[in-house]
């Protein structure tokens, strides 16, 4: 492999705990944070097309076992970040960008249709990868295109025609990635703006548990109902094995105390699904991936 010409950083034998917001997971085999969007390209020309790939942007929607990933992980949070506005009214953000960061920009251009995304705890490319909503709002809803990129490094422009997009899930070409998106906004007002963003992250922290490591909501929302009131009827807010616990905030939420691993986590996913399965009839689909390893034991 030719490191000389790539710009970003590259380590080996990286803790993933360090990079997921729930703090938990082994190490990756690989793990490049390109310098930008070319240094990515240039990278991904030069990968190996048998090597096992993971895409990791704020690393809260991801359960990683305790074995670690066998294979390259891909970081973009904090570097393929830029965020424009583009003359006709389109903000252009590329996929490691934050979602509150994108909210404020555009509030702060004084244009309104993107606040719901304040309150997705993830970046831009995780949220199209998944339809992430908040607040009765959805990603996909907001974009007029998207540009991807597949594992040979070759980018193209696609639309939402190319997707199917539904409810937590987006499906598109097999063997792509989301570089960027070009998402519509408003004109309009950007006190109100901004006085919606303070508004909908007041709501989120009253309901959520913000501040304790965990990944947003573990299951998706059934049709017609709410994941979070299943398991509180089945009992289960409080429920804990090893350092992992359903919050008592918010039951969808599962909570690292301090010391949990990811077997502990995925065990509580496994008891839920199971407890609530057995009350209620209802199978929960998780919203979280969980990629990698089993660990010692597991």
């Amino acid at each position: 492999m030719n490191h000389m010409a790539l710009r970003g950083v590259w380590r080996h034998d990286e803790p993933l705990s360090h990079h997921t917001s729930w703090r938990v997971g082994g190490v990756a085999k690989s793990f490049y944070q390109p310098a930008d969007r070319l240094d990515l390209i240039a990278f991904l020309k030069q990968l190996p097309v048998e090597e096992p790939l993971l895409w990791l942007g704020l690393g809260s929607n991801l359960l990683v076992r305790d074995g670690g990933f066998r294979g390259t992980v891909v970081a973009t949070r904090g570097c393929v970040n830029d965020v424009s506005m583009s003359g006709d009214g389109l903000v252009v953000v590329e996929s490691g960008a934050s979602c509150a960061m994108v909210a404020r920009f555009v509030a702060r251009q004084g244009r309104v249709g993107t606040e719901f995304l304040a309150g997705i705890p993830g970046t831009m490319g995780g949220a199209l990868a998944m339809n992430a909503g908040a607040f009765g709002s959805v990603t996909w809803e907001r974009v007029r295109s998207v540009e991807t990129l597949s594992r040979q490094g070759r980018v193209q422009v696609r639309y939402p025609s190319h997707f199917q997009i539904g409810y937590r899930q987006v499906e598109g070409p097999p063997g792509e990635w989301f570089l960027s998106a070009r998402l519509i906004t408003e004109a309009g007002d950007v006190e109100a703006g901004q006085a919606a963003i303070k508004r909908l992250l007041e709501r989120r922290s009253q309901s959520q548990p913000i501040g304790l490591p965990s990944c947003g909501s573990v299951f998706r929302n059934p049709d017609g109902d709410h994941a979070a009131r299943l398991i509180e009827a089945a009992g289960l807010k409080g429920e804990v094995i090893g350092g992992a616990m359903v919050s008592e905030k918010h039951a969808n939420f599962i909570i690292n105390t301090g010391q949990a691993t990811a077997s502990d986590i995925e065990r509580l996913i496994d008891r839920i699904r199971d407890r609530v399965e057995a009350r209620s009839g209802i199978r929960l689909q998780t919203e979280v991936h969980i990629v990698g390893e089993g660990g010692e034991g597991a």
